[in-house]
């Protein structure tokens, strides 16, 4: 007959220490864990504030959160338009380094599940904090990881703004990250100094023991027999960790390696010839009308003076051909050669200053990112465009024609694409 619980036993399950036995688990192993991942966040937190200040959101229309929002709005320089491929390597490396951490964040997560379900919920301060630290993180982790795959795999399962809650989770995760370090990295410390860094990666499964219990710490209390080596645990996680860089980094670096994007959705080619590169919005997908982009079509340029510009106006004009990049925020990038008129130069034509900022506009009537605005840097570089032409033919409806604007280290969204006007006005 078993004995009566008395009060204040844990409840039967997970809450109990002896329901957790894998030998593996233990402060080793979770500090390992923990210190492969923190250099992939920051990684990842850095690059990805990076793109809030590609976005400009000084500017107006381009911010992507709420201006009236909470007050997180970081912005502390002017994105440069050099080198051409800066927003391509900070978002390639974003999505890189969010993808190859998952498999060491779900590791992580398993190591210290048994901290999720300890027993009594809290036994003081320092306790509480360290059990809060860790629900946030946790919890943070998952929303901030599992909505930028899906923003990547461009599927949005839930009701809210994908960008602002993504950017608002970061910093929720972010802080929480820092508490948790706080409390932790003395843990890390002594259990490195009495283990070894990577000391238990040279046993076997034959010589695979666990850490001593403690009532502390995540190593078992009624340890079960290994079925895998420390060494093969890691070993497994890192595999898993570069594989998914591997398949990330083929739609942000190209070649050969596009071939293994297979879990990228806007990895392959749309178009013919020429204009047979990977595309973000369709015609078709944006409701592009046919006879909004015929012969009538007419480019609306307003400044101190408004003018408006037949196709065969801009083709008339002095045509500058630049090879430059389109990279996204869900992390692919292409490279093409672009002929069209400098933003500059229609600039001058319709007599703005030379500070002068400019907000295209799209023909898209429906969808986000309608219209977006470019800095005076921006306008000023000589490589930024209103492309007419790719590749030595006009450019296809998907990508944009009659006529897109291409700007050098700029987000794709900013590319605007089926431009109806252009607006110069001073910041």
């Amino acid at each position: 007959m078993s004995p009566r619980p008395h009060f204040g036993d844990p409840p039967p399950g997970p809450f109990r220490r002896d329901f957790w036995r894998s030998p593996l688990r233990g402060p080793w192993l979770a500090s390992l864990l923990g210190s492969a991942l923190l250099p992939l966040i920051v990684i990842c937190a850095l690059t990805g504030f990076a793109s809030h200040v590609a976005y400009y959101p000084e500017l107006g229309d381009n911010a992507i959160v709420d201006p009236g929002g909470i007050g997180f709005d970081l912005y502390f320089f002017d994105w440069p338009t050099s080198p051409s491929w800066l927003y391509a390597l900070t978002q390639g490396l974003h999505v890189i380094s969010g993808v190859a951490a998952i498999p060491i964040l779900l590791a992580k997560l398993w190591s210290a599940m048994p901290k999720l379900f300890e027993w009594p919920p809290v036994r003081s301060l320092a306790h509480m904090l360290d059990r809060a630290s860790l629900a946030l993180l946790v919890g943070g982790s998952l929303f901030v990881f599992f909505t930028g795959i899906f923003n990547v795999q461009n599927w949005y399962p839930w009701g809210f703004s994908f960008v602002p809650a993504h950017y608002y989770g970061a910093f929720v995760f972010l802080a929480a990250l820092v508490l948790h370090l706080v409390i932790k990295v003395p843990v890390v410390l002594r259990s490195f100094r009495e283990r070894g860094v990577i000391a238990p990666l040279r046993d076997d499964l034959a010589h695979t023991e666990p850490e001593p219990p403690a009532e502390d710490t995540t190593a078992p209390h009624s340890p079960a027999a290994p079925t895998m080596s420390r060494r093969g645990l890691v070993a497994t996680i890192g595999a898993g960790s570069l594989g998914l860089a591997v398949i990330a980094a083929g739609q942000s670096i190209g070649g050969p390696l596009r071939r293994l994007a297979i879990l990228a959705p806007r990895g392959g080619a749309t178009g013919s010839g020429p204009n047979d590169f990977a595309v973000n919005k369709t015609a078709a997908a944006a409701q592009i009308r046919d006879r909004w982009v015929d012969a009538s079509w007419r480019l609306t340029v307003r400044g101190p003076t408004t003018i408006e510009l037949s196709r065969a106006d801009l083709l008339a004009m002095t045509q500058s051909t630049e090879s430059l990049p389109i990279a996204c925020v869900e992390g692919w990038s292409t490279t093409q050669s672009w002929t069209g008129v400098p933003l500059r130069d229609l600039a001058a034509l319709a007599g703005a200053e030379s500070e002068a900022v400019a907000t295209a506009e799209s023909l898209q009537r429906f969808g986000s990112f309608r219209a977006a605005t470019l800095s005076a840097g921006q306008v000023a570089d000589p490589r930024s465009l209103l492309a007419l032409r790719v590749n030595g033919v006009d450019l296809s409806p998907d990508h944009g024609f009659p006529a897109r604007v291409i700007v050098p280290a700029a987000p794709g969204v900013h590319n605007t694409k089926w431009v109806a006007s252009i607006d110069f006005t001073v910041a």
